[in-house]
């Protein structure tokens, strides 16, 4: 018998949208860096910038495991 393939449909829509957001985050900081602008944050109730020069990319790679449906 053969596996079904999971498609991108398969993924609930809140995952979907979630990995699209640290996507996004992570190219805006990538592309910060890349560019020599700084970033801003909110950190310890304040305000701070980050200069290019300290911004850490870390690639976002996250897997989801995708759950059978209620009843199948």
């Amino acid at each position: 018998m053969m596996k079904k393939k999971k498609t991108l449909r398969d993924i609930p829509i809140e995952i979907r949208a979630e990995k699209a957001l640290r996507e996004a985050v992570a190219n805006a900081i990538t592309e910060h860096k890349r560019a020599g602008v700084p970033i801003t944050i909110w950190h310890d109730g304040k305000v701070v910038q980050i200069p290019p020069d300290q911004i850490e990319v870390h690639e976002e790679h996250v897997e989801y495991e995708i759950l059978p449906k209620n009843g199948q």
